[in-house]
């Protein structure tokens, strides 16, 4: 029997059900495991390895995709977003779909493909959407673009990229996991100030000038933070002094926003969500329309005041007056939505 057919046992695990990202392996091969891939999201959960979409009806509704436009999807993560958008376009026009992350955007680009989306239609470029201009140049000014700000469910349930909390794993944090300095490295080389501002204003974190310190005497001691362990002990440790009925709410809610402020950091998200901001007019034909999803007040912000600079300067000639969330309904299915804001604009 040859290597490929050999039959390859699924994962051992304690107990009746799966724990570890590892062992998921049904939740890891959807098109296998559609019954149980239902289970898990109708229980309000993401099953791992794959990304739910976010407010995908709104988004069509307010890019109005017709046949034979041309658009951008700046994410393109799991592709859901994509897939969407390809079949508004019901087999005219092109979309082309950026991401830099060399581990899921491949995965996700085979699956499109095998459901048909052809190079004629559809295609996939290694790109920062900071560098979306690089795009419009090789296909052509866009008629629709889309940039979901989020983190890809896939990058969060895989302990090995390192962007949740909740699980063991190197402290990495990057998107391109090929490019750049981990969260770790940065960690060692920021001062306590730079850290404290850091967690400042990219997170808003109450108790930044307490997590700093302790970080700081980490290091001064030889402490290592390599892990999310680790980085969760120290922000416990920071945050000791609550009162016991405030802790365990206070560390769950300040390891969320420190995990996103070295993510952002690592990443470099604001700088390239400025440059995306300040290119998209130009690379929008007239009457093109963008939608960009943000999951915190920092981002919003930057969206908000980037669209509303571009109405008075002429530039875009309708932005939304009110914020666009989702549902209850999506919210309930997909816990991870209820952060979403979405905003559009039309170029003049």
């Amino acid at each position: 029997m040859s290597e490929e057919n050999k039959h390859k046992r699924r994962p051992h695990y304690s107990g009746t059900h799966p724990k570890s990202y590892r062992e998921k392996y049904k939740e890891l091969n959807p098109d296998k495991y559609q019954d149980t891939i239902q289970k898990v999201i109708s229980k309000g959960s993401t099953p791992a390895g794959m990304h739910l979409s976010i407010m995908v009806d709104e988004i069509l509704d307010g890019l109005m995709i017709q046949p034979g436009m041309k658009g951008c999807d700046c994410t393109f993560g799991y592709g859901g977003h994509s897939e969407a958008m390809l079949k508004a376009l019901k087999g005219e026009g092109h979309l082309v779909s950026l991401d830099i992350d060399p581990i899921e955007s491949v995965k996700s680009e085979q699956r499109l493909r095998s459901l048909g989306y052809g190079s004629e239609i559809f295609a996939v470029e290694h790109l920062n959407f900071a560098q979306i201009n690089e795009a419009a140049d090789k296909y052509g000014k866009f008629d629709f673009v889309l940039a979901d700000l989020g983190v890809s469910s896939m990058q969060i349930d895989n302990p090995d990229r390192g962007f949740s909390y909740k699980l063991e794993g190197p402290l990495d944090l990057r998107m391109d996991p090929q490019k750049g300095k981990t969260a770790a490295e940065r960690l060692r080389e920021l001062t306590e100030p730079a850290l404290a501002a850091l967690l400042q204003e990219y997170s808003d974190e109450p108790y930044a000038d307490q997590i700093a310190a302790v970080i700081s005497r980490y290091r001064k001691k030889g402490q290592k933070i390599e892990t999310t362990k680790q980085l969760r002990a120290a922000v416990e440790e920071a945050l000791s002094f609550l009162p016991k009925k405030e802790y365990q709410d206070a560390v769950k809610k300040s390891c969320a926003r420190v995990f996103q402020a070295l993510r952002i950091d690592v990443n470099g998200e604001f700088d390239s969500l400025y440059m995306l901001l300040e290119k998209l007019p130009d690379v929008l034909v007239p009457g093109g329309r963008v939608a960009i999803l943000t999951f915190h007040s920092g981002e919003d912000r930057l969206v908000k005041r980037a669209f509303r600079d571009c109405l008075r300067g002429g530039l875009y000639e309708d932005v939304t007056k009110d914020v666009i969330r989702p549902t209850a309904q999506e919210c309930a299915r997909n816990p991870r939505a209820r952060s979403t804001k979405l905003r559009i604009a039309v170029r003049a």
